[in-house]
């Protein structure tokens, strides 16, 4: 079975690739955007993506949108995470954390349309909390102030192992595989 990537991370790639390659799924990789919509979760973000690619005649799709939530700011960046890092980055995200609660957490929405599997989306969550100053060389975005519940380490001073276990991607990936698998088994 094939199923196309939605994605320009490589990285993203990669990691989709390892995580389903175990169960005979080859990933290859889509180059299509979706439009960019205005919504408050990222799961209607997904869906409408979903749609749009439908729309356009694709099939046999995944993709993903993530985001930082922070409670004290009314839930923001959320969607509008890679945005807000493209304008203010971890400096201005600190700025404004100055003196709130820093408590956040992650999320991961994949959505996956297939002729054979059928659709479905699902979330991977990582609570954690905004240090004060980055720290890391690793990773990308919030990476270097995200620090995940119960861990010392931030996001970018982990491996990729440890991070992908304590990542909200790699939480989603692993319920990914889950669904899949027992989607697969259905069809025997």
């Amino acid at each position: 079975m094939i199923l196309n990537l939605v994605t320009s991370n490589e990285h993203k790639l990669e990691e989709y690739r390892n995580g389903l390659y175990p169960l005979g799924i080859e990933v290859k990789h889509l180059h299509v955007d979706c439009d960019e919509i205005q919504a408050d979760t990222l799961h209607e973000v997904v869906l409408a993506c979903m749609e749009q690619l439908k729309g356009d005649g694709y099939r046999d799709f995944i993709l993903d949108d993530s985001g930082m939530f922070v409670p004290a700011l009314n839930g923001f960046p959320g969607v509008y995470s890679a945005y807000v890092m493209q304008t203010i980055g971890c400096q201005g995200m600190l700025r404004l954390l100055d003196g709130l609660n820093r408590s956040a957490h992650f999320e991961c929405c994949i959505g996956v349309c297939s002729d054979e599997l059928g659709e479905f989306t699902l979330t991977g969550r990582s609570p954690g909390r905004i240090i004060t100053e980055k720290r890391g060389e690793g990773g990308f975005g919030y990476d270097p102030i995200f620090m995940p519940e119960g861990q010392e380490l931030t996001f970018a001073e982990m491996d990729m192992v440890t991070k992908n276990h304590h990542s909200h991607r790699g939480k989603a990936m692993v319920e990914l595989a889950r669904e899949l698998k027992q989607r697969m088994e259905g069809k025997k």
